[in-house]
C-alpha cells in the first residue's frame, strides 16, 4: 500500500491510500479519483515527505511529533476534525444509500456484475463481495465497479 498526499484544481489538500502506484495512474487516468471536499476528478499528487527512521527503535510507521506551535494553534485542529467528521458524515450516507438501494448479492458479485456488463440480464444497481484479484479482473473487462466506503468504526 502507498500513501499520496492530493490536491485538486481548486487547491482542496487531502490524502488517500493506493495498492501501488500504477494503481493510483489508472484510478486517475479512468477519474475515479476525486476530492472529497468538492468533488473535482482534476486531481494530482502533492509534494510528500518520506517517512524515515529517525532514531533506533523508532521505526517509520510511527509519525514525529508534531511541532508545538502547530499542536498548540486552537483553530488548525477543529477544522480538520470538522473537516473529518463532515467526510465521514458523507462516505456514511453514500454506504447507506447504496445499502438501501442496491441489492446484496454477496459472493455473486463478480459474476452478476459481468452478467449485466455484458447483457445477460439487465442492470440492476448492486453490491457484494469480491477479492482483489477478481476485483482487478472486472475492472480489466471494462465493468465498472467500486469499494463501497468502510468506516474506521465499522472494523470494530
Amino acid at each position: 500500500m502507498i500513501r499520496y498526499n492530493l490536491r485538486c484544481d481548486r487547491g482542496h489538500g487531502f490524502e488517500s491510500w493506493f495498492q501501488s502506484s500504477s494503481a493510483y495512474d489508472s484510478q486517475a487516468r479512468r477519474k475515479l479519483v476525486s476530492c472529497p471536499v468538492c468533488g473535482s476528478v482534476k486531481v494530482d499528487k502533492a509534494i510528500m515527505a518520506p517517512q524515515i527512521a529517525r532514531k533506533k527503535g523508532h521505526d517509520a510507521s510511527t509519525p514525529p511529533a508534531a511541532p508545538a506551535e502547530a499542536t498548540d494553534s486552537p483553530s488548525a485542529m477543529p477544522l480538520m476534525l470538522a473537516q473529518e467528521r463532515e467526510l465521514r458524515s458523507k462516505l456514511k450516507e453514500l454506504r447507506d444509500h447504496i445499502v438501501k438501494n442496491a441489492d446484496n448479492v454477496g459472493e455473486k458479485f463478480p459474476a452478476e456484475a459481468r452478467k449485466m456488463h455484458y447483457g445477460d440480464i439487465e442492470h440492476r444497481p448492486i453490491y457484494g463481495e469480491a477479492s482483489p484479484a477478481e476485483a482487478r479482473a472486472l475492472i480489466d473487462e471494462g465493468v465498472e465497479v467500486a469499494p463501497l466506503p468502510v468506516l474506521p468504526e465499522d472494523r470494530n
